[in-house]
């Protein structure tokens, strides 16, 4: 297997925790058909059709979990290759959709999102901070192990509040990888960061 989506020993190690923790496996989609200045909902293409068949069968073994996505139509996608593997469709959960962007212009919401990836979270605007705090607030509710389909800036809030880190973009996962958290007490864990991105998101 890859590194960053659970290796032999690393699931061995995975394996073994506290009862009270819950565990989240955050999968980003899988590669989209149209990027983020192209096309405002764009499913999967070819390759990351099979991204999300391959990410389905590593994950196999630790299923069926309840199944978690984003509704936008390239996580749905994705989430539909677990849906075919476990036999149970994914929950939608607006709260861990794309970051929003304040202009429906395709060109301008590109280089609005450069700008915020080069940002730190204290810097932005209240509603973006809000949004921030909704997407936590959507995985801490989470009360059984779960995999959640989602996008590249909602998994870095995550992975951002695991580490305390206050950059928008603190990793940087690729399509169909596996970001393994614990939640308990409160607090996330990086459990496992997924496999970073080879080329740039925008």
């Amino acid at each position: 297997m890859s590194a960053g989506f659970l290796g032999a020993d690393s699931a061995k190690a995975l394996s073994v925790r506290h009862t009270d923790v819950t565990r989240i496996y955050l999968i980003r989609h899988g590669k989209a058909a149209a990027a983020w200045d192209a096309d405002r909902d764009p499913g999967l293409d070819d390759q990351g059709r099979a991204q999300a068949a391959d990410a389905a069968l590593r994950l196999a073994p630790r299923g069926p979990l309840p199944l978690v996505s984003s509704p936008l139509r390239r996580t749905r996608e994705t989430a539909a290759a677990f849906e075919r593997c476990w036999g149970a469709p994914a929950r939608i959960e607006p709260r861990v959709a794309e970051i929003p962007s304040p202009t429906d212009e395709l060109p301008g919401r590109a280089e609005w999102l450069r700008g915020v990836m080069q940002g730190r979270w204290s810097d932005l605007d209240d509603s973006l901070r809000r949004w921030r705090r909704d997407v936590a607030a959507a995985l801490q509710a989470i009360a059984a192990d779960t995999v959640v389909v989602s996008h590249f800036i909602a998994i870095n809030v995550a992975v951002g509040h695991a580490l305390g880190d206050d950059r928008v973009v603190c990793f940087r996962p690729d399509n169909c990888s596996c970001t393994v958290l614990d939640y308990s007490a409160g607090r996330f864990s990086v459990a496992e960061l997924g496999a970073e991105a080879a080329t740039r998101v925008l």
